[in-house]
């Protein structure tokens, strides 16, 4: 597993070349502090352009260097984003020191009017990349960077989860036509359904329109298309795998021996959030987003709901592996607390109490993949012979 990229604070500030990279489509705007000038320096590379920041790094440090008359090292910085980790991995092979930001993560000013450029956002980086290399606390949360083999694997995950949506979309677009006709659509999910449609007949006994007809063709084409894709997904990988997507494979073929995983959620929970070397279950729980949200000031004391802060896909698996759980684990510990804490509750009680749940299980579905320590009181699959 990647260890992670978080590393010590600077000491020594004097020797060190600080720079924000504020990326955009059009041009990446470099903000540079060096020892040997007062004021920040800006400077303008056409976006993508990396041969040409390197050059402008390597140049700024060149300079400082035969002004000051010894060696410089240089950190940088930038948002995580549109252009993704491939910048970060490229800046550290060139022997740059090189953070990822969380973008939420940055204090910014709470003006109701507040000036924003890239000049300014490159500043606030700067300032943020200076204040957490000093080492303040909680001045910024950074990325921990997969590696290329992690974030390849993970692929195939995201890929499944749009091509569902897809696939639900274009069920539907068919569905609501032949809606409009009054003929019932049946399973569009089949390949013979235009055999089964050419038999049907509306109320005056009337087959569908031939233009309603031609649209639905295109639409099943698309559809049936979507589920090749979906079906190849399902094909278990032919070549020799890395060893960090070996690890990964290891850690899903792990969750599936439990009842109530299957191929989907345990792939979803790996590729999304088991690969990470996470410290302990707060980290968990963080990254899933899942954690509490107090709001204390004064007297106020309130719960303001989950974070949200974390892993979209991740936290979304988590309630829905939660309430499978309950359904194929009774037996298990979560799932008796779970009932214990909801006996005669309402609805909406449930469902708040589903999310604490969630953040337990996953939990202990981390310690699992990593320690093997199986949850408390849950079934595992029978082996096969």
């Amino acid at each position: 597993m990647q260890r992670s990229n978080i590393s010590a604070p600077i000491a020594d500030h004097n020797d060190t070349i600080f720079s924000s990279i504020e990326l955009s489509r059009k041009e990446w705007l470099v903000t540079v502090q060096s020892p040997d000038r007062d004021k920040l320096s800006r400077y303008k590379v056409a976006a993508g352009d990396h041969v040409g920041l390197l050059e402008l790094l390597n140049r700024i440090r060149e300079r400082a260097e035969r002004r000051l008359g010894r060696k410089l090292a240089v950190v940088s910085c930038y948002e995580a984003g549109f252009d993704g980790f491939w910048l970060h991995r490229l800046l550290v092979a060139a022997g740059i020191t090189n953070y990822v930001f969380d973008p939420a993560s940055i204090a910014v000013e709470q003006r109701g009017r507040r000036a924003k450029s890239d000049g300014i956002d490159g500043e606030v980086l700067l300032r943020t990349l200076r204040a957490y290399c000093r080492g303040e606390p909680r001045v910024v949360r950074i990325v921990r960077v997969p590696s290329r083999e992690q974030e390849d694997v993970r692929r195939d995950t995201r890929e499944r989860q749009r091509l569902i949506g897809e696939q639900t979309a274009h069920t539907n677009r068919i569905k609501s036509l032949l809606r409009l006709v009054g003929i019932e659509p049946g399973n569009p999910r089949r390949s013979d359904w235009f055999k089964w449609l050419s038999e049907q007949r509306d109320w005056n006994g009337q087959a569908v329109p031939a233009r309603l007809v031609a649209e639905l063709k295109r639409e099943h084409a698309r559809l049936m298309l979507v589920r090749e894709q979906l079906a190849a997904l399902e094909q278990p990988p032919r070549a020799e795998l890395s060893p960090a997507a070996a690890e990964m494979a290891k850690r899903r073929d792990a969750l599936l021996q439990l009842k109530s995983l299957g191929a989907a959620f345990s792939g979803t929970l790996t590729n999304e959030a088991f690969y990470k070397d996470f410290r302990n279950g707060k980290q968990v729980g963080s990254y899933f987003g899942l954690a509490p949200s107090p709001w204390k000031s004064g007297r106020t004391d309130r719960e303001q709901g989950i974070s949200k802060a974390g892993n979209p896909r991740a936290r979304q698996a988590a309630i829905e592996l939660a309430w499978l759980w309950l359904r194929h684990q009774s037996n298990s510990a979560l799932s008796k607390w779970f009932l214990a804490r909801t006996l005669k509750a309402s609805k909406r009680i449930k469902r708040i109490a589903i999310v604490a749940m969630a953040r337990k299980l996953m939990v202990a579905l981390w310690r699992f993949v990593t320690a093997g320590l199986v949850p408390d009181g849950a079934v595992l699959k029978p082996v096969k012979a």
